[in-house]
């Protein structure tokens, strides 16, 4: 058997949608997912982008990054993160980790902040990794008392929720999804930037098509360009497929959290393995890391032998050679981070894994775990 570490999904739903899209219906599918989204997430306003890392990259374009500027963010995420920041000639600061959620430490980044009150600090780009929240309430604080824009990286946090909100609707100044996140690629690319401030998102929106003006009581062609912008725009056909995607999201979220409370109920207590932490029930598991005490590597490629596929969320950035050479960064400058990436495994979860392959997944792990000493 084998057991991939993510399935391409679809629906008759999507089909529908696409088919409307190739068939020339007179319908704005961009428009209606920008529209269902909001109501989705409850957040004021959402902008449609090509990708997630294009809207986190419009993320920084709204905020007016410029040169020199800093932006804070955990040296656990995708090089996504930082890079978008690098774009502007700014600066990632990156931060050690939670040893149980993996994301950002808040007591490090707080000192952090503390100690590096300047202009030149701009925003906190926090990323949820499997969907997991820190806690939000203490991190808009200190956006408040330190004068940064707090920027959420939802990658892996669609549906996901705080204190009973969605993650998009709790607080944020600006926050970023992707429809096919990293390690889990999909037939359409697609991000989403949502936002309660009416300001940001009007400037997203004009930077998002090259920054071209228009007067609408004017003729169509008829265009004036008032910044920089780039093209950030999602396709119809993309929009028509997320729509659906985005609609069917809580009941596979249902799904993956059975699987999720499989894999806990099996592998809790087995040796040489630690499952996730969850801070609280929210937890959506929309990815499922297990800690490996030691030999991560080999105990992945033996499950790459049986026919399972398994994830890595994620490499630090101090790691990879760019940031390591451009900042002179030590492996052991972040050491929970260090420690954390030489564990860490993600197991396939999915909606549409069937019980017969989470238990050859939950018994090949086992049976590996069996031959570590």
């Amino acid at each position: 058997m084998k057991v991939l570490f993510c399935k391409y999904e679809s629906s008759r739903e999507a089909h529908s949608n696409v088919s409307d899209v190739l068939d020339g219906e007179d319908i704005d599918q961009v428009q209606e997912l920008e529209d269902e989204f909001k109501s989705y997430i409850g957040a004021d306003y959402a902008l449609a982008t090509s990708h997630g890392t294009s809207a986190l990259h419009l993320a920084m374009l709204a905020l007016d990054l410029k040169r020199g500027d800093k932006v804070v963010c955990s040296v656990n995420a995708h090089p996504k993160v930082p890079e978008v920041v690098r774009h502007f000639d700014a600066e990632p600061v990156f931060i050690d980790i939670d040893p149980d959620t993996f994301n950002i430490n808040l007591d490090k980044l707080e000192a952090y902040l503390e100690d590096n009150r300047a202009k030149k600090l701009k925003a906190v780009i926090a990323t949820h990794v499997a969907g997991q929240c820190s806690d939000l309430d203490r991190l808009y604080s200190m956006g408040t008392i330190y004068d940064v824009k707090i920027v959420e990286d939802a990658s892996e946090a669609l549906g996901a929720t705080y204190n009973g909100k969605r993650v998009g609707a709790t607080g944020a100044d600006i926050t970023c999804f992707n429809f096919s996140s990293h390690l889990k690629k999909d037939v359409c690319n697609g991000g989403m930037l949502v936002s309660n401030s009416k300001e940001i998102v009007e400037r997203a929106k004009l930077l998002s098509a090259h920054a071209m003006g228009r007067d609408e009581e004017s003729l169509e062609y008829i265009y004036d360009v008032t910044d920089i912008g780039f093209d950030y725009s999602m396709s119809q056909l993309d929009a028509a497929y997320i729509r659906a995607k985005v609609q069917e999201h809580d009941k596979n979220l249902q799904r993956v959290n059975e699987i999720a409370q499989m894999y806990n109920k099996a592998l809790d207590g087995v040796a040489h393995i630690a499952i996730p932490k969850a801070i609280n029930k929210e937890h959506p598991y929309s990815l499922y890391i297990i800690k490996v005490d030691k030999n991560r590597d080999s105990f992945a490629l033996e499950l790459k032998k049986h026919g399972v596929e398994v994830g890595l969320h994620y490499i630090p950035l101090h790691f990879l050679t760019y940031y390591k050479h451009k900042y002179s960064l030590k492996v052991n400058n972040f050491p929970v981070a260090l420690t954390t990436y030489q564990q860490v495994m993600s197991l396939p979860i999915y909606a549409s894994m069937n019980d017969k392959e989470v238990k050859y997944v939950i018994d090949k792990v086992k049976a590996v775990a069996l031959t570590r000493v």
